[in-house]
């Protein structure tokens, strides 16, 4: 399992990386194993505010659809479009091709909010 320790998590299994006021975010590798083939990504709208820990997209898969949660609040300020044509990019590049959106972050303090690497490590540990 892929874990890059440059990202920060959630326990829902999203990964952040901030750069600035911004925040690129998608789903661990974890998480798109854990659903298997995904077929769609419903994308968050441009502009839109989305709040931490609330959800922002919809994933559908060959097992199931899974909501995706905002690692941070703020407004989105651009989607990965290409997921359209190519959800499996989610699959096969979770942390480049296969982000979701951008958001302009709110509150740099929520950050305190998201795991390390090591700390999200030791969680997915915790569910097997």
């Amino acid at each position: 399992m892929n874990i890059p320790d440059n990202l920060l998590y959630t326990k829902e299994h999203e990964w952040v990386s901030i750069n600035g006021s911004e925040a690129k975010m998608g789903i661990t590798d974890h998480a798109q194993g854990s659903l298997g083939d995904i077929t769609f990504v419903d994308l968050p709208k441009l502009g839109a505010l989305v709040e931490q820990s609330k959800g922002c997209s919809t994933i559908e898969s060959v097992k199931a659809a899974s909501d995706v949660y905002a690692p941070l609040s703020g407004r989105i300020l651009k989607t990965n479009d290409e997921l359209l044509k190519h959800p499996e990019f989610v699959n096969q590049f979770p942390y480049d091709k296969g982000y979701i959106a951008v958001i302009e972050i709110k509150d740099a303090k929520e950050k305190s909010n998201l795991m390390s690497a090591a700390d999200y490590r030791k969680h997915v540990e915790s569910l097997k």
